[in-house]
């Protein structure tokens, strides 16, 4: 599912910098981001884990278990990203089921590879 065209549309985007961070590790965690263009790192403990391209998502635990950040991301280009809120993460899970197997895969597939890095 390639989430950068799910949004296309979207008007209210947010433009960061390369080298501007979105957030850091022990942020508080209250939106959700889709990457719409560019290119950002995961960093977990200093230590780049994923190179995020469009279509990516970013922030997705903090929508399950409302926690601190666990992982800094920093745009490696410029990026435009689709901040989502918590009221609509939950309809676009209710409504749309691909996107929940969607964000269930993304989830595994980063727990799988910091598995493998540990």
């Amino acid at each position: 599912m390639n989430l950068a065209e799910l949004f296309r549309h979207e008007s209210d985007l947010q433009n960061l910098a390369a080298g501007q961070a979105l957030f850091k590790e022990g942020d508080a965690g209250e939106l959700m981001y889709v990457l719409i263009s560019g290119t950002a790192e995961i960093s977990v403990n200093n230590r780049i884990v994923e190179t995020a391209n469009a279509g990516a998502i970013l922030g997705e635990m903090a929508m399950i278990d409302e926690g601190t950040r666990s992982a800094t991301v920093v745009a490696k280009s410029e990026c435009q990203l689709l901040p989502i809120a918590k009221k609509r993460f939950d309809f676009l899970i209710q409504q749309t089921p691909n996107f929940a197997v969607h964000m269930m895969k993304v989830i595994a597939m980063r727990l799988r590879k910091t598995d493998e890095l540990v």
